[in-house]
């Protein structure tokens, strides 16, 4: 008979399922405004591709904040430390981007690449760094943990 998963595990667990649905949704917004922004802007990929990122930084970060990580960290802080993965992230994607796009490489077929790498880099950030020690400390937290008393 197999033990059963640590809460902490199935917790973690729970938490990678819901940032990747939340994060599809702001996947949305970055390739829907990355298109948006191809089809009608004369903008250089660099341009591009920051502003996409910036709009669905804005919207994951809300949603996965309140929802995910359950934390009622400081939001100035909490941006400041997703603002320093960006800091490094933005200007290397978007050096790397402009490089393939500057030899004919197909905008898309840098965008998508970039957008796995950012999911993928941004819950491990925001996991470890952004809400550690804040996790399960909001409202929505709270009013679950009294459910259970």
């Amino acid at each position: 008979m197999a033990s059963p998963v640590p809460l902490k595990s199935k917790e973690s667990l729970v938490q990678a399922i819901k940032f990747t649905l939340l994060s599809l949704s702001a996947g949305l917004i970055e390739a829907g405004s990355f298109v948006l922004l191809e089809r009608l802007t004369a903008l250089s990929y660099d341009f591009k591709h920051v502003i996409s990122i910036v709009l669905s930084v804005l919207w994951n970060f809300t949603l996965n904040r309140r929802y995910t990580f359950k934390s009622a960290n400081n939001v100035p802080i909490a941006m400041i430390k997703v603002a320093l993965f960006y800091v490094v992230f933005i200007p290397l994607t978007a050096w790397l981007g402009q490089m393939a796009s500057n030899n004919n490489v197909n905008d898309y077929l840098i965008k998508i690449p970039t957008m796995l790498l950012n999911f993928v880099g941004e819950f491990l950030w925001w996991k470890f760094v952004v809400f550690r020690g804040t996790e399960n400390t909001n409202k929505l937290a709270q009013e679950k943990a009294a459910k259970a008393d």
